[in-house]
């Protein structure tokens, strides 16, 4: 848990996608996200969180993650946006970028 806490601290924006293998709208993310890492680069990370791994389940406890797959974004520490589902590329791209320069 505290390299995930150092990784979330960071001054760039760190979007973690907590998600289930076995979860088919998880899947459906999966190239939403490299799309995302590909428009964006280095402004921003992407770390991706198997809720049913053990060595995640402090985060998923700490975050009350109820469902996946659910997306945070983070920047110095603090959670900026939260929300659980699909998110479509653009409309995420949108709320990543709001972060970005701020």
């Amino acid at each position: 848990m505290e390299k995930f806490e150092e990784l979330i601290s960071s001054e760039v924006p760190v979007l973690v996608d907590y998600y289930a293998t076995w979860c088919g709208p998880c899947k459906m993310m999966h190239p939403v996200l490299e799309d995302l890492k590909a428009r964006l680069g280095d402004k921003m990370k992407i770390v991706k969180l198997d809720v049913d791994v053990p060595a995640n389940r402090q985060s998923v406890y700490t975050y009350q993650i109820q469902s996946v797959p659910t997306l945070m974004l983070f920047r110095k520490g603090q959670m900026l946006w939260r929300q659980s589902g699909v998110v479509r590329l653009n409309e995420l791209q949108g709320i990543v970028e709001k972060y970005i320069n701020n």
